[in-house]
């Protein structure tokens, strides 16, 4: 680096002079305010954000952009609540394809940064549906491994939940295997864990937001109902759906009753319910970590993969890869003139 430019005034490289929620154009090194709104049903937003971001970063985004044939052709910085630090939006109106999901992670890692890309993105301050798995999306664990561990049979169980989230094992037919090798486990165990789940940062300040804005939230889960209405009664859920386990005399017998919530009845929930409150697709979004996740995350407007595997990163639309789910916010808060005037 050239003196000069060590010596470049911070207001210089910063982006402080970009207002918040406005639109610009970035030509020959200048911000370029412009009237006109994206439409939100062209080309794709690209959404960098968890960054510190400076007006290098502004031109190396666009840059990546451009080499998939992407041409940025408005850009605004914006913040959509207090406790998240503002991101850059960049779009591109004649963009079609969209960049595969592992491609801007390993893209933004050079950053410092996170970088999605959403088509059509669900508005914020209109009623909507978030659906999201439960373990490790909602709360940090997976229950039925902590069940396992304090039943000492930890290492058989995680080893099929293993194959089953990354899509190698049958989830119905690993839910079985899993489930079996808990039989008679005492009742009281599962009351324990129930009563110290942990919650994934930022999940219900996410939760208490979109129900400001009227916003209907549920769980659709492989894991169990004792744990999921738990979760329900933390976040203020709508509904929840998960597998009812059997017990007998205060001991599970090894089995789960009734329709087996797996990747496909996931999705059955996501529909039905966007038909119930008379939604728009694009009004709907879905987040989950697992393979299981994938088929709700595509019936779904928006498919979110949280802190997912390399999988589920790639065929969903867009992924949080690390820090809080409140960040989700930021594919659902486009400054695109969709808010409603105080």
């Amino acid at each position: 680096m050239s003196q000069t430019s060590m010596a470049q005034p911070v207001a210089e490289q910063s982006l402080q002079h970009l207002t918040l929620n406005k639109w610009f154009t970035y030509s020959g090194g200048n911000f370029i305010p412009v009237n006109d709104i994206p439409d939100k049903k062209l080309g794709l937003f690209s959404i960098a954000f968890a960054g510190d971001f400076e007006r290098k970063h502004v031109i190396q985004i666009i840059e990546f952009l451009d080499k998939y044939n992407q041409t940025v052709t408005a850009i605004c910085q914006f913040q959509p609540d207090l406790g998240l630090a503002p991101a850059l939006c960049f779009y591109a109106q004649n963009a079609e394809q969209a960049i595969n999901p592992l491609a801007l992670q390993e893209f933004s890692s050079s950053l410092d940064c996170q970088l999605v890309q959403v088509a059509t993105p669900p508005n914020l301050y209109e009623p909507g549906l978030l659906v999201m798995d439960m373990d490790s999306t909602a709360i940090t664990i997976e229950c039925i491994d902590e069940i396992a561990r304090l039943a000492n049979v930890y290492d058989e169980v995680a080893s099929v939940t293993a194959l089953a989230m990354a899509g190698k094992l049958d989830f119905s037919e690993s839910l079985n295997q899993r489930v079996a090798k808990l039989t008679g486990i005492e009742k009281s165990l599962i009351d324990d864990l129930k009563s110290v789940l942990p919650l994934m940062p930022g999940i219900k300040a996410l939760c208490q937001i979109l129900k400001q804005h009227q916003w209907y939230l549920a769980i659709a889960s492989g894991g169990f109902v004792p744990f999921a209405e738990r979760v329900q009664e933390l976040i203020n859920l709508d509904e929840v759906h998960a597998n009812v386990l059997e017990f007998e005399d205060d001991k599970l017998t090894g089995k789960v009753l009734g329709t087996i919530v797996d990747a496909q009845q996931k999705a059955v929930v996501l529909e039905s319910l966007q038909q119930k409150l008379g939604l728009k697709k694009a009004q709907t979004v879905a987040i989950g970590d697992g393979a299981n996740d994938l088929v709700m995350m595509a019936q779904a407007g928006l498919g979110v993969a949280v802190h997912g595997k390399p999988k589920v990163v790639e065929q969903a639309q867009a992924a949080i890869c690390q820090g809080s789910l409140l960040q989700l916010l930021y594919m659902l808060a486009i400054p695109l003139n969709e808010k409603p005037s105080a």
